[in-house]
């Protein structure tokens, strides 16, 4: 009896402390998740534009095999990988990161220059043929989830640092509890957005009262316009994400003048409206940061599109889209 009673204590104390660890991984995940907020709008603003333009019946399974490769981001490539990153080599995480807003800038940029000068880069044009209906969804899915990977491991990185000190699994058991929860968030906001003007074509033809049916109607008039302007939302974010990602990582490798002068600028701007001024000074650093996007992304346009991509094809013996 006394054996089975302290038994029963050593289960009451294992449970005890499970409760605790689940409140330590709560409420690091819920810290985590705030400090990457801003990379998981831009994330729900950039994926719309890969689906637009596709038959209703392909829009959710695009969806789904985009939020699946986002798991596998997260969970499978970029959480073991940056927990190793950390303890071995953690001065590699900045270079890394700026490579992916590096990208980020490029492939911003492209669409960019396709939409001002859609014939003057052969180079540029090719990259944006089409091909069958079927082959424009596979470019179109790698593509968003090549994109998810860049914006996930920004979001990633940023959850990892703001996880307080504690033990490899803890921070594990966070980084995917956050890294489920924001996929979830994202992918399913998409879904919603982009399946919205089925919802209200339904509550057009089938509402009960002139009410709902003339809601259906508005609905289905505005998404095409809203999905174009969520299409040139998600170009821009691609500019000011990767912007920021490459000027934050100069600070942190001692090259600091930039920031610095944006950071100033911005201030400036926020001094000159002191009503909003939070607001004008977080909108004139997303611009100043989007403008550097650009820059450095119509920049790497050549010597992506004339230098690593063949270089790319001749080492795989495939090309790189």
């Amino acid at each position: 009896m006394s054996g089975l009673l302290a038994l029963l204590d050593d289960v009451a104390a294992i449970a005890k402390v499970a409760a605790a660890s689940v409140d330590d991984i709560a409420a690091a995940a819920a810290k985590a998740g705030a400090k990457a907020a801003g990379v998981v709008i831009d994330d729900a603003a950039v994926t719309p534009k890969y689906v637009t333009g596709f038959s209703a019946d392909r829009e959710l399974p695009m969806i789904w095999r985009i939020a699946l490769g986002s798991v596998r981001n997260k969970i499978v490539i970029l959480l073991p990988g940056l927990l190793l990153l950390q303890a071995f080599l953690p001065q590699a995480i900045t270079p890394l990161l700026m490579l992916g807003g590096a990208y980020l800038c490029f492939e911003g940029a492209e669409k960019v220059f396709h939409a001002l000068f859609p014939h003057a880069d052969a180079e540029v044009e090719a990259d944006f043929a089409t091909g069958t209906p079927a082959q424009l969804e596979e470019a179109n899915v790698a593509g968003a989830i090549k994109t998810d990977f860049i914006l996930s491991a920004e979001i990633m990185t940023i959850a990892l640092a703001a996880i307080p000190d504690s033990t490899i699994w803890l921070e594990a058991i966070t980084l995917a509890v956050v890294g489920i929860v924001i996929t979830i968030a994202v992918y399913g906001a998409v879904a919603l957005i982009v399946k919205m003007d089925d919802v209200g074509l339904h509550m057009a033809t089938t509402g009960r009262s002139g009410t709902l049916r003339s809601i259906g109607r508005g609905l289905v008039r505005l998404m095409p316009n809203l999905l174009s302007v969520l299409s040139l939302v998600g170009t821009l974010a691609m500019l000011w994400v990767g912007g920021s990602i490459v000027i934050h990582g100069m600070e942190e490798l001692g090259f600091g003048w930039l920031g610095h002068h944006i950071h100033d600028l911005a201030a400036i701007a926020g001094a000159m409206l002191p009503q909003a001024g939070a607001a004008v000074t977080w909108i004139a650093k997303a611009v100043m940061d989007g403008i550097f996007g650009l820059a450095l992304g119509l920049v790497l346009i050549p010597v992506v599109t004339r230098v690593i991509a063949p270089l790319w094809a001749a080492l795989t013996g495939k090309p790189a889209h």
